[in-house]
C-alpha cells in the first residue's frame, strides 16, 4: 500500500496540490468558465432533444465534413459544448466538469479555451482531410462519414487531459490517454475515435512548443545562456 500511494503522489501529487490549493482558496470561484461550459453544455443537450431546439443546434453548432469550411469553423467554437446525441448526457458533463476545471486551475482559462479549440478543430479538419483520402487510404474514411457529426467536447476533453498531465509531469496518465485513445481507434476505427487521435496529435504539438517557449525564455533569463537554474521551468504556468 505505501508503494502504491508513493507512486500515486510521484504520478499526482503536484497536480493534487495545486487543484486543492485553488479550490480551498477560491472554491467554485477557481473554475467559473468549466462551470459556465457545463452549463451550456447542459442546456444545448435539453435543446437539441426537443422539437423546438434540435434545428437550432444543428445549425449554430453541430460539424460535419460535407459542409463549407468557413460555415464549419464558425460552428466549430460552440460545438465544443454540443454533446453527442446517442451517448448519456451525464458523462459529457462529468468530463468537462473534471478535465476542464482541472485544466482551468492549472492553466488558467484562456489557455485552456486554446488548447480546447486546437484539439476540436485538429479533430475537424482530420475529417475532411480523411474523406478526400477515401476508404482505401490508410488514413482515409468513406463518404458517408463526412454526414456524421463531430466528436462534440470529447476530443477537447482528450486534448486537455494529455497537455495537462504532460505539463504537471503525470506521464504515466498521459501515457493511459494515448493508449486508450489508440485501443479505441483499433477496435472501432470509426471517426469519433479518429478524431480523439488527431486531437492527440494537436495537443502534442502544443506541448512541445510550450517546452521549446520555455526552454528559450530560460536561456535569455540567464547570462550567456548557462543552463544553470532551477530544472524544468514546470508549473505554474496559471496567469
Amino acid at each position: 500500500m505505501n508503494t502504491l500511494a508513493r507512486l500515486a503522489r510521484a504520478e499526482w501529487g503536484l497536480l493534487f496540490v495545486t487543484v486543492r490549493r485553488d479550490l480551498e482558496a477560491r472554491r467554485l470561484r477557481a473554475i467559473p468558465v468549466t462551470l459556465g461550459a457545463v452549463l451550456l453544455t447542459a442546456l444545448l443537450q435539453f435543446a437539441q432533444n426537443q422539437s423546438w431546439g434540435y434545428r437550432f443546434v444543428q445549425d449554430v453548432g453541430s460539424v460535419r465534413a460535407d459542409e463549407p469550411l468557413g460555415l464549419a469553423l464558425l460552428r466549430t467554437p460552440l460545438s465544443l459544448f454540443v454533446p453527442a446525441l446517442d451517448l448519456p448526457v451525464w458523462g459529457a458533463l462529468i468530463q468537462i466538469l473534471v478535465v476542464f476545471g482541472i485544466a482551468e486551475i492549472c492553466l488558467g482559462w484562456w489557455r485552456m479555451l486554446v488548447i480546447a479549440y486546437a484539439a476540436t478543430l485538429a479533430g475537424t479538419l482530420y475529417a475532411r482531410i480523411a474523406v478526400l483520402l477515401g476508404p482505401d487510404h490508410p488514413l482515409g474514411l468513406p463518404a458517408a462519414d463526412a454526414r456524421i457529426v463531430d466528436t462534440g467536447p470529447s476530443a477537447a476533453v482528450v486534448g486537455l487531459a494529455v497537455f495537462v498531465a504532460w505539463r504537471y509531469r503525470a506521464y504515466a496518465t498521459a501515457g493511459v490517454v494515448i493508449a486508450s485513445m489508440a485501443v479505441e481507434v483499433t477496435v472501432k476505427g470509426n471517426l469519433a475515435g479518429r478524431e480523439h487521435i488527431a486531437a492527440l496529435a494537436a495537443a502534442l504539438v502544443l506541448c512541445g512548443i510550450s517546452a521549446l517557449r520555455r526552454r528559450r525564455r530560460r536561456r535569455h533569463r540567464r547570462p550567456g545562456g548557462s543552463r544553470a537554474g532551477n530544472g524544468s521551468g514546470f508549473p505554474p504556468i496559471r496567469s
